[in-house]
C-alpha cells in the first residue's frame, strides 16, 4: 500500500459543508477545506478507513486516484488505461462506472463511463456490473478528468443498526451535523420531545458514549487491493468506548414511535443511557439534572400534518420550552419560517436551508433560555 497522500472529499449536504470540515479538523484530518458539496481533505488509505468509521456526518468518502486533461473520447480512452487500477481495484470484484460532465468538450455521460468501464475491464480484467457495490466516480469539468472511489458504498448514515424508522426520519448524518451546529459536544443531556424513531438521542447518546459511527457495518473499500484487514482491526479496536456523564431523552406522543425508538436504541447500544416515553408536548417537562439541548424535527406540513393545525403544535412547543425549560438552549428544524415563528422563542440568525429528503429545511437556535 502507498504511503504518498491523496485527496479526499468527504461528501456533505450543501449548506453543511463548515459543519462536516469542523468534525473533520477535530477529529485530526489533515487541513479539512469545506468546497461545494463537501470537504477536501488529504491522507492515505488508512485515513480512508478512519473517515468512514468515524465521521457521523460525511454521506460518502471519496478516494480520489487520478486526474488528467482530455478533450474527446479517444483521449479519454488512452489516457483512462494509464490508471494504475491494479495499485486499488481486485481483477475478480465487479465494479460500476459513473460520469458527470460539466463545461467539457465530452458532454455525453454515458459514453464517457463506457470508455472507462472498458479501459478498466481490458487492462485489469474487473468485471463491469450495474449493481455492482463498488462505484468509480469520473466527474469530467473544465476539459480534466477527476476519478475516484466511493469508499464508502451504501451511504453513511446507514450506520447499520437502525431498522425501525418513521414516516419522515431525519438521516443520521444530517442530525449529527445539527447536533454539531447547536454546539453539542456530548457532555450534556439531549431531549427530543417529538423523537420519532429516535435518531438525535441515539446519535447523541453514541457521540457522548465514543461509540464510532460505522462499527456495526461494512465498506466498499474492504474489497480493494489496498485494504490491509489487520490493520482495520487495529483501528476499529482502538476506538474505546466510554460511559457517558449525561442522559439522553425522546419523547412522542405516539405509542408505535416510543417502541421504535428503544429498538433502534437497544440495537445501537445505548439504551442504558436513553429513555423514551409517550406524552405529548403540553405535558413535557425537563429531566432531573442540569439543563442541556433540546432539539426536534417537529411536522413540516409538506409530509406529514397538515398545516392549518401545525401552528397550534408550534405554538404550544414554544410555550412549554418558554416557560419550563430555562437554561436550555433550543435547536428546531422545519421547512417553514411561519411555523418557527409561532414557537415566539429568540432565534439567532439562520444558516442556508438544507437539503432533508427533497425538503429545504432550516435550524433554528436559541442561546439558553432565559
Amino acid at each position: 500500500m502507498t504511503d504518498t497522500p491523496f485527496e479526499i472529499f468527504l461528501m456533505a449536504p450543501p449548506g453543511l459543508e463548515p459543519a462536516l470540515a469542523a468534525e473533520a479538523r477535530a477529529k485530526g484530518f489533515a487541513d479539512p477545506r469545506p468546497v461545494p458539496g463537501g470537504v477536501v481533505t488529504q491522507g492515505g488509505w488508512p485515513d480512508v478507513w478512519r473517515a468512514n468509521l468515524t465521521l457521523r456526518g460525511a454521506g460518502h468518502v471519496l478516494a480520489r486516484i487520478a486526474s488528467f486533461p482530455a478533450v474527446h473520447l479517444a483521449q479519454l480512452d488512452k489516457r483512462a488505461r494509464r490508471v494504475p487500477w491494479a495499485d486499488v481495484l481486485k481483477p475478480g470484484v465487479p465494479v460500476r462506472v459513473e460520469a458527470v460532465c460539466r463545461k467539457s468538450k465530452i458532454y455525453h455521460s454515458a459514453a464517457a463511463a463506457q470508455r472507462i468501464a472498458t479501459a478498466i475491464t481490458e487492462e485489469l480484467g474487473a468485471p463491469i456490473a450495474s449493481d455492482a457495490a463498488l462505484v468509480i466516480k469520473a466527474r469530467i469539468e473544465n476539459d480534466v478528468v477527476t476519478i475516484s472511489i466511493d469508499t464508502s458504498g451504501a451511504s453513511l448514515h446507514k450506520r447499520g443498526h437502525k431498522e425501525a424508522v418513521a414516516r419522515a426520519p431525519m438521516r443520521e448524518t444530517l442530525a449529527a451535523l445539527f447536533l454539531h451546529q447547536c454546539g453539542y459536544d456530548g457532555t450534556e443531556p439531549v431531549l427530543d420531545p417529538m423523537c420519532g424513531s429516535g435518531t438525535f438521542v441515539i446519535e447523541a447518546a453514541e457521540i457522548a458514549a465514543n461509540l464510532a459511527p460505522g462499527r456495526s457495518r461494512r465498506f466498499a473499500f474492504e474489497d480493494l487491493a489496498t485494504f490491509e484487514a489487520e490493520a482495520w482491526q487495529t483501528l476499529r479496536a482502538s476506538i474505546a468506548p466510554t460511559a457517558p456523564s449525561s442522559r439522553f431523552f425522546g419523547s412522542d406522543r405516539d405509542p408505535g414511535a416510543v417502541r421504535m425508538s428503544q429498538a433502534n436504541a437497544e440495537r445501537a447500544g445505548v439504551s442504558a443511557w436513553t429513555e423514551f416515553t409517550q406524552q405529548t408536548v403540553s405535558t413535557l417537562t425537563p429531566p432531573d439534572g442540569p439543563p442541556g439541548l433540546v432539539i426536534v424535527n417537529p411536522p413540516y406540513g409538506a409530509r406529514i400534518g397538515n398545516k392549518g393545525q401545525l401552528t397550534a403544535l408550534y405554538a404550544a412547543l414554544g410555550q412549554t420550552l418558554a416557560t419550563r425549560f430555562a437554561g436550555w438552549r433550543v435547536g428546531l428544524i422545519t421547512s417553514d419560517p411561519t411555523l418557527a415563528k409561532s414557537t415566539r422563542l429568540p432565534f439567532l440568525p439562520t444558516g442556508a436551508p438544507v437539503d432533508n429528503g427533497g425538503i429545504r429545511v432550516t435550524l433554528y437556535r436559541t442561546e439558553a433560555l432565559g
